[in-house]
């Protein structure tokens, strides 16, 4: 309830008609060249017991303040007149107008005369002066040119193309790695004929032909027999075999380990010194492999009864180790669908990052609450009488604050309405007031932009940055704006948040129309936001 009265007498604060104050104001000159000197003077008028603080500017409305004089103290009439004289310049002709200034006489303020003074232009002799033609429009240069996106559309394609070449890839060796087959007689016979459908030598790949045709003799070999055939060379490898056919009695003809020696030296041979063998005899080593493994197989003792636990164990863990390959084999594959997905994610990522900035992706990411009402459905509404139309990223909720008001205040109201959306401390507060007086006469607009500041304080806003300047709507109607910066306290999580305030006033046939805005320092959303809402407005003269 505090609260709401205090911003309720935020809008009460131009019918306030201030006291006879102790203070005068003066200034040098009302016109002067751009860069001259203003020289504003403050004269306080109090007892020898009082307190006067002088503010510490460093603006003035649109000057800037170039020097603060020390105050000169005069004795008259058993009273001081203290005297501060601030040195104001501005580089840009025009007319300005000087806000009131803030005077702390015994913890009481006292506000300055609001002034307008006029930088002239310097003026330019184009007789004496050489004239130029205008320069052509240079063209920019961007940053982000379509350079970059060329490169980001390349490096995304060649990823998924990569990716997908990655994921067939495995998956083929998942399938060639997992097909299971009973005995190796079986497994040398289905690649065999896996190879003559492959075509590879018809293709003129005769080396990778005889590479899968003597790698699928050389396995059986190994498997069947339990003889390292991979790691073996051709002589290692015959050698090793008439060794185990003697150990194992297998009936191995002198015919067959020929023609597998054969094979394997002209494998060798075309390997290692790049020969060309004619088309049938590729065909007839494929038949003299076939043949060879078959004849193997069947010069293979059979396994006595005291051998078939052993066996049976075998294929236990040989079962075993299929299902580790098995597992191996998914999560080979989910991380591969997981790789893909965050290389995908990161492209997206960056390309928008380096076309739109890291501020934008990082606000779109997590929602910031400006740029979702910045770039929401707008609503255009009328509020109040006398009315403002204006655009928001919201429509205005009624606020009655009659209740709340001092009954010489309400005394004094024929009609007030107010419109709020959002809170005091939100990152975007927006608020309307409109009231229309019953007795008729000019409101003082510059008078209430400083009860307005105090009023700001007793909400709890420290280290107020104001200024103040004159404020045009597109049809002409002219009123004060006042704007600047301030800081909030939060008690309970003991930090500070500086906030942004721009307040408009108008003041027109015996009414008052304010429009108020409040966000967070920085915020360039919220600025793009108070501009749009600013550029909107439009005011109608208040109905009887």
């Amino acid at each position: 309830m505090k609260l709401t009265t205090y911003i309720a007498l935020l809008f009460f604060g131009a019918v306030v008609f201030a006291q006879q104050k102790p203070l005068s104001t003066s200034i040098n000159v009302k016109q002067n060249k751009i860069g001259g000197e203003f020289k504003l003077s403050l004269k306080a008028t109090a007892d020898t017991s009082a307190r006067v603080v002088f503010p510490k500017l460093k603006n003035l409305g649109a000057l800037e303040v170039i020097q603060s004089y020390p105050v000169d103290t005069v004795w008259k009439d058993r009273q001081y007149e203290l005297v501060k004289t601030y040195g104001l310049t501005q580089f840009d002709s025009g007319t300005y107008a000087l806000p009131p200034v803030k005077i702390l006489i015994n913890n009481k303020p006292f506000y300055s005369e609001s002034m307008r003074v006029q930088v002239a232009n310097v003026a330019v002799d184009t007789l004496k002066q050489k004239l130029f033609d205008i320069k052509p429009i240079a063209q920019g240069t961007s940053s982000y040119s379509w350079l970059w996106t060329l490169l980001l559309v390349v490096l995304a394609l060649a990823a998924a193309g990569f990716g997908v070449y990655w994921w067939r890839k495995r998956k083929q060796n998942e399938v060639e790695a997992v097909e299971e087959y009973k005995t190796p007689i079986e497994k040398a016979t289905n690649l065999l004929n896996v190879l003559e459908k492959k075509q590879l030598w018809q293709k003129g790949e005769v080396k990778s032909y005889y590479s899968e045709l003597t790698a699928i003799a050389r396995n059986y070999i190994e498997e069947a027999i339990a003889i390292p055939a991979m790691e073996s060379t051709t002589a290692e490898l015959i050698a090793a075999l008439q060794h185990a056919s003697k150990q194992k009695k297998m009936e191995l003809t002198a015919e067959t380990i020929e023609n597998l020696e054969r094979v394997l030296k002209q494998a060798d041979l075309v390997k290692f010194a790049k020969s060309k063998p004619l088309d049938f005899e590729i065909t007839e080593d494929r038949k003299k492999i076939e043949k060879a493994i078959v004849t193997l197989d069947s010069a293979i003792p059979t396994i006595e009864e005291h051998e078939e636990e052993e066996s049976a164990l075998n294929e236990l863990q040989r079962q075993q180790q299929l299902q580790q390959q098995l597992a191996k084999a998914r999560k080979r594959r989910n991380q591969l669908i997981a790789a893909s997905v965050v290389g995908v994610l990161l492209l997206v990522f960056g390309y928008f990052t380096f076309t739109k900035g890291f501020t934008y992706v990082k606000d779109t990411l997590i929602r910031k609450e400006t740029k979702l009402l910045l770039e929401g459905e707008w609503v255009r509404s009328e509020y109040g009488n006398p009315s403002v139309r204006l655009e928001t990223p919201a429509v205005l909720v009624r606020t009655d604050l009659s209740k709340t008001l001092p009954k010489n205040g309400m005394a004094l109201i024929k009609e007030m309405q107010s419109f709020v959306e959002g809170q005091w401390s939100d990152s975007f507060y927006v608020m309307v007031n409109t009231l229309h007086y019953k007795k008729e006469g000019e409101v003082d607009l510059d008078k209430s932009i400083g009860v307005t500041i105090d009023l700001l304080e007793s909400l709890g806003a420290q280290n107020m940055l104001v200024k103040q300047e004159e404020f045009q709507t597109k049809e002409g109607v002219s009123g004060r704006k006042g704007y600047g910066t301030f800081v909030l306290l939060n008690t309970l999580t003991k930090s500070s948040t500086t906030y942004y305030y721009e307040v408009l006033l108008f003041g027109q046939d015996g009414g008052l129309q304010q429009l108020v805005l409040v966000h967070e320092e920085g915020d360039t959303y919220a600025n793009a936001i108070a501009e749009r809402i600013f550029n909107s407005v439009e005011l109608k003269k208040a109905t009887p």
